[in-house]
């Protein structure tokens, strides 16, 4: 047996052990022994194998598995710039705290020193972003290596996982030729010399080369002690934060509005609360207990920037959001307040909620149909229980939080993480490859064309069932709602901001296999949602040019009726 494919057998079986199920590989040349070897352990039902031909989209896809799981999921690529277009799923998951495991072939030293091809400096190629890096030692054949080469995937694995917030991790892994097992050729190996100078077996019973602990299970604890709090959750926590909530009394606003948190607690219009001066003048909170990374609304962070509001977080990790420098405690989850709750205060944000959210349907119910935000309450409205919704960035995201509708039963992914648009579709495609439920998504154009090669499966992979709803408004909406969409610069704005595309959907989609369904009607867009089996997507086509006005006469009817209460 060469040493590129014992090395590679042995990293594969170590990753099982640890509890790795799914693994996410894209194809190449110098990463052939890790391609060999996973193959074989996913034919022997050890692992489940994804294969993937765009490295981009790999990476997300991995991501989007690893997040919906909780477990670290591995994504494999060959050397050069196939491991840089990991880079931004490695970003996404270190913002978000997804466990990814990222193996990236490599020449040996003497090739990296004498120009060949596909070449790059990959050690630490992704910097910080990245909670451990190692570079393997080229494999030899020789005594000593089975217990290195498992004992640094345990160390990887524990990095991963996280002592305190779980992230992406780095292992370079340079292989000599030959790089494909030594059977005859075209047999996979069969015939192969399997000698080796050392037992190549882990430990008995298929436990790891090292066990480790679970961390966090002594967690820290933040302490509330106000009568007039708050809570702001964001992703992660949602649904237990409406659980504290509901015990203790205190309003709830999450940046998924009335999306995946339940309880009487629950305020769905909250957003838009925030946003009004006149309410918040007189009910500004003592305490916030933020719950995660806000990163949505603007509305938001001056909240957390008033000097006069006691912020208290749940992140467990040095990273966490403090716009005014003004945290006083930082833990991983928290205990019940020592001061009971104000039961006026919390009838007071209820009240403002209804006539908030009844502002909200009432003014879209009498506009002319699409627009991005009757999209997304249409959507809300008529997912199935346990559904998963994966939102894309920019508008999605928040047309979801401001349409105000309550389903606590829904299960929500946004990649908010670094809040970019790269892989949505594969990440999508992998929460829903491991979701027991139906999954959605709700996307933009430009979102949808920019990870398009995430509808791109070969053969031999299986499609999750899947909806991918876009709303096309034929380029980018969201600086329609930002200084950039004001009238003074109307001028500059199509060709700059706007990038009108004109791209045919239904024509892509057609090129990738996958089913289309043009929505003109609300009726049209319900019927589409209906769960079906495999992946399909489902097209809204709306003007965005009345995106600002419609944000502004909304604001408008949430004021109104949230001053007359």
């Amino acid at each position: 047996m060469n040493p590129s494919t014992a090395q590679a057998r042995v990293l594969v079986d170590e990753l099982v052990r640890n509890t790795v199920s799914h693994v996410v590989l894209s194809p190449g040349s110098r990463n052939a022994p890790l391609s060999f070897a996973l193959h074989e352990a996913a034919t022997a039902g050890r692992l489940t194998l994804h294969v993937r031909i765009d490295e981009r989209s790999a990476a997300f896809l991995a991501l989007g598995i690893a997040a919906r799981t909780g477990r670290p999921v591995p994504v494999v690529c060959t050397s050069g710039t196939a491991a840089a277009n990991f880079h931004p799923a490695v970003l996404e998951a270190d913002r978000a705290g997804v466990p990814l495991v990222v193996l990236t072939a490599d020449r040996p030293p003497e090739l990296r020193a004498s120009g060949a091809n596909q070449v790059i400096d990959q050690r630490e190629l992704y910097g910080s972003a990245v909670r451990y890096f190692d570079e393997l030692a080229v494999a030899e054949r020789r005594s000593g290596q089975n217990a290195y080469w498992r004992s640094q995937i345990c160390r990887v694995w524990n990095a991963a996982y996280g002592e305190w917030r779980s992230g992406p991790v780095h292992l370079n892994i340079p292989f000599r030729e030959p790089l494909v097992p030594d059977g005859s050729a075209g047999d996979d190996g069969a015939g192969e010399d399997t000698t080796w100078p050392e037992s190549l077996d882990g430990r008995p019973r298929g436990a790891r080369w090292t066990e480790l602990p679970d961390f966090g299970a002594l967690p820290s604890f933040v302490v509330p002690s106000a009568r007039h709090g708050l809570v702001i959750a964001c992703d992660a926590g949602v649904r237990a934060a409406g659980e504290w909530a509901e015990l203790h009394g205190w309003p709830v606003v999450s940046e998924t509005g009335g999306l995946g948190i339940g309880g009487t607690t629950a305020i769905a219009g909250g957003v838009w609360l925030l946003g009004l001066e006149e309410f918040l003048t007189e009910h500004t909170p003592e305490q916030v207990l933020c719950i995660g990374r806000p990163t949505v609304f603007r509305q938001v962070q001056r909240l957390l920037s008033n000097t006069d509001v006691e912020v208290l977080l749940v992140r467990p990790d040095s990273d966490w959001p403090a716009p005014a420098h003004n945290v006083r405690q930082v833990g991983q989850w928290f205990d019940e307040p020592t001061k009971p709750a104000d039961p006026e205060w919390l009838l007071k944000w209820r009240r403002a909620d209804a006539a908030a959210t009844a502002a909200v349907r009432d003014t879209l119910a009498a506009q002319p149909w699409p627009s991005g935000l009757s999209v997304a309450s249409e959507l809300a409205a008529c997912l199935p229980a346990d559904s998963l919704l994966v939102v894309g960035s920019s508008n999605p995201t928040r047309d979801v939080a401001l349409a105000g509708v309550r389903r606590p039963d829904v299960l929500v992914h946004r990649n908010r993480g670094v809040a970019g648009i790269d892989g949505t579709l594969s990440t999508a495609i992998g929460a829903a490859t491991v979701h027991p439920g139906p999954s959605y998504a709700f996307v933009g154009d430009l979102t949808f064309l920019h990870d398009l090669n995430g509808l791109l499966t070969g053969q031999a992979e299986t499609r999750p069932d899947l909806t991918i709803v876009v709303l096309n408004d034929d380029g980018g909406g969201i600086f329609s709602l930002l200084e950039q969409g004001e009238q003074q610069h109307s001028g500059s704005f199509e060709r700059i901001f706007g990038t009108p595309h004109g791209a045919d959907l239904s024509a892509l989609c057609a090129g990738y296999g996958v089913p289309h369904t043009l929505a003109s009607s609300r009726v049209a867009l319900r019927e589409a949602l209906r769960p079906e089996p495999g992946l399909r997507v489902v097209e809204v086509r709306a003007d965005r040019s009345g995106h600002r006005d419609l944000h502004a006469r909304l604001r408008a009817a949430v004021a109104r009726s949230v001053g007359a209460r």
